[in-house]
């Protein structure tokens, strides 16, 4: 059972996804939020494996908030869900910690599989977000090494710097080097920013495509 917090500030928004997912056996909303500080306060308390983040909200915001929940326990996977698509709101919301980045106009279904995606650390982009993510890159995709590719496509499987150094047969500092090298040409901070900006571009094919 995939444990849902749902983060919206608008009630009638939260009512629907949650009546949405009322009827999937392997999804349950435990708590929802009206904002991004009780957000942080929910999953704290209900520890859900996936949150449901709307991304402009009074108090705090979902970028603010994912970043924070994230850190806290990185186990959560955040699933931003807005009506927002601009650059600075994918950008802020990706090197935050969300993993996957959908706009609310998103089928039923395709919603509830980017959920059960995300339980299993997998991302999923709505398409124009991926296509903004492709122009950010400008005048194409960074050179990366084989090495630096192998560590990307176990990264973007959900795998820890202990089971990729393993599979490689590399010592974990040297993931780490990998990894430092790899957010520096990508431009950005973090695992789950890597990887979704790697399959943007095209360095790496997306295992959810791969797997459907």
């Amino acid at each position: 059972m995939i444990r849902v917090v749902i983060v919206d500030d608008h009630p009638v928004v939260r009512d629907g996804l949650t009546a949405l997912l009322s009827g999937q056996e392997n999804i349950e909303v435990v708590a929802e939020a009206a904002n991004g500080l009780e957000a942080v306060a929910v999953c704290a308390a209900h520890r859900p494996r996936v949150v449901l983040m709307d991304l402009r909200m009074p108090k705090m915001d979902g970028a603010t908030a994912t970043k924070l929940i994230t850190e806290e326990n990185p186990d959560v996977k955040v699933l931003v869900l807005t009506t927002y698509d601009s650059d600075t709101d994918i950008v802020r919301a990706i090197e935050a910690g969300a993993i996957s980045y959908l706009l609310k106009d998103t089928p039923r279904a395709g919603l509830v599989g980017a959920i059960v995606a995300a339980a299993e650390g997998r991302s999923t982009l709505a398409p124009h977000v991926a296509t903004k993510l492709v122009q950010r890159g400008g005048a194409g995709a960074p050179s990366l090494t084989a090495r630096e590719l192998d560590v990307l496509r176990l990264v973007a499987v959900g795998d820890s710097n202990s089971v990729i150094a393993q599979r490689l047969g590399i010592g974990e500092g040297t993931v780490k080097t990998h990894l430092h090298n790899l957010f520096r040409k990508l431009g950005v901070t973090d695992r789950t920013a890597a990887a979704i900006s790697a399959i943007a571009v095209g360095l790496i094919p997306n295992p959810h495509a791969e797997e459907r």
